[in-house]
């Protein structure tokens, strides 16, 4: 009889090996919608900060029409985000824009001799980066208040000040070669400033390489 038990249980041992030994490898997880270094890299850490300038030779528009090049240029831009949401892709990645500035501005409307500031008011705003097709972005307002601009210009008869306004959020795309976020002529109409400013300010801008800056290095960020 121990004989017999013993034998069964070698019996029931090798089967276990065997079954283990067939079973189905368990699938590692896939990349975050956010990864840096290189696509499908190390996923970006929620709580790691993005940064970006302009590209290089390239500049921010606030233009009076959505195809014209009359209004601000500025030379100069950069945002700081953070990643508030990174999930597995496919998916939608979210973070908080904390800071956008805008410098080396120049104006060639009438009337206008220089841009003395332009302001983003109402921060943090939320951003979302998704790897669908065209890898779509949306820029939404917080709690904080509405996505809102304060341009403050010099004229020959003194300061103005333009405030532009775009409630219900703008959008954009990003993209893998160069590691860019761009904004293509969103409009922003005016809510208060005489009519030396424009009815409506068109923004555009595109800014890359964005990097993580939380990380050693800062590595470029990549869209999964």
């Amino acid at each position: 009889m121990r004989i017999r038990r013993t034998l069964g249980t070698a019996v029931l041992a090798a089967a276990a090996v065997l079954a283990a030994g067939t079973a189905a490898p368990a699938r590692a997880a896939g990349p975050a919608v956010l990864t840096h270094t290189a696509p499908g890299g190390p996923d970006v850490a929620v709580g790691d900060v993005l940064t970006a300038d302009l590209v290089a030779g390239g500049y921010a528009t606030f233009y009076s029409s959505a195809t014209g090049t009359s209004g601000i240029k500025c030379a100069a831009s950069s945002f700081s985000a953070t990643v508030t949401g990174n999930p597995a892709a496919p998916g939608v990645a979210t973070e908080r824009l904390n800071t956008q500035t805008f410098g080396s501005c120049t104006a060639n409307v009438i009337g206008v001799t220089g841009v003395q500031s332009i302001t983003v008011n109402n921060l943090p705003y939320t951003n979302a980066v998704s790897d669908a097709p065209g890898n779509p972005v949306s820029l939404d307002p917080t709690a904080a208040g509405p996505l809102q601009t304060t341009v403050v210009l010099r004229t020959v008869l003194g300061t103005i000040t333009c405030v532009y306004r775009a409630a219900a959020g703008i959008s954009g795309t990003t993209g893998n070669t160069g590691q860019t976020i761009g904004f293509g002529a969103q409009a922003l109409p005016k809510v208060s400033g005489p009519s030396t400013c424009f009815p409506t300010g068109y923004f555009s801008a595109t800014y890359g390489p964005v990097r993580d800056s939380s990380v050693a290095g800062s590595p470029h960020v990549y869209v999964n």
